[in-house]
């Protein structure tokens, strides 16, 4: 996917969510449980940060996870 592209999704894709999310956020935008949400991050599906006990995700990373998880049709 281009970067193009990307921008573009980023512009329509989760609009209520700020740039930054944490992980509650990430389960609500993928409707996935806590758990699920923290073993997609630690194990690097989806790439973030951790400041302190807490996990920080850039919302472009949700969104390439969203859109590689719906064309292989797996998650982790």
């Amino acid at each position: 996917m281009t970067k193009a592209e990307i921008q573009a999704l980023y512009e329509v894709m989760f609009t209520e969510y700020p740039d930054i999310v944490n992980v509650a956020q990430v389960q609500s935008m993928l409707k996935i449980s806590r758990h699920l949400a923290y073993a997609l991050i630690n194990d690097g599906y989806i790439p973030g940060i951790k400041i302190g006990n807490a996990y920080r995700v850039p919302k472009v990373n949700v969104i390439r996870y969203a859109l590689s998880a719906g064309n292989s049709g797996a998650t982790a």
